[in-house]
């Protein structure tokens, strides 16, 4: 099982980032993220708790369940399918107020499933191709956010 984490200071207010993070269709803005829908909302917000969202991805499809929100804080979720198959401990977004904006740390927990290669795979391609994603998602969070909130 790996952990994956990224963290990235982005330039605007910790609501802000929040929103913005924890609408996955805004992933969609990344070109390796090439599909988003939102399959069942949550119980108190779109991509509230109990939300299942689901993400295409250039290397697979990801179903995952909003498991935790708590705005503008953090919310956490848990891949309960993927393809190619993976086991999934879950993953978190926090969010923290830092001078000049919000410390976003994006963390999860993965592991490709297939017999005796599992942990070799996901370390050499997987762990790479999500860090990679998930700082190009941060970075796009961070272009758009730092241009509305610096007006």
């Amino acid at each position: 099982m790996e952990t994956i984490t990224v963290e990235r200071i982005v330039a605007a207010p910790p609501h802000a980032v929040f929103d913005w993070m924890s609408n996955a269709h805004n992933y969609t803005r990344v070109g390796f993220v090439l599909h988003e829908h939102l399959a069942r909302p949550g119980a108190d917000a779109p991509y509230g708790v109990g939300a299942v969202r689901v993400l295409g991805w250039a290397a697979g499809w990801f179903w995952e369940r909003i498991t935790a929100y708590d705005p503008p804080h953090s919310f956490e979720f848990h891949v309960y399918r993927a393809i190619p198959p993976a086991r999934h401990e879950g993953g978190s977004v926090t969010f923290t107020a830092v001078p000049g904006g919000t410390r976003v740390v994006w963390s999860t927990q993965v592991e490709l499933r297939f017999p005796l290669l599992g942990a070799f795979l996901t370390r050499l391609i997987a762990r790479p191709i999500l860090t990679y994603v998930f700082k190009r998602v941060l970075d796009e969070a961070n272009a758009e956010l730092r241009t509305v909130h610096s007006s």
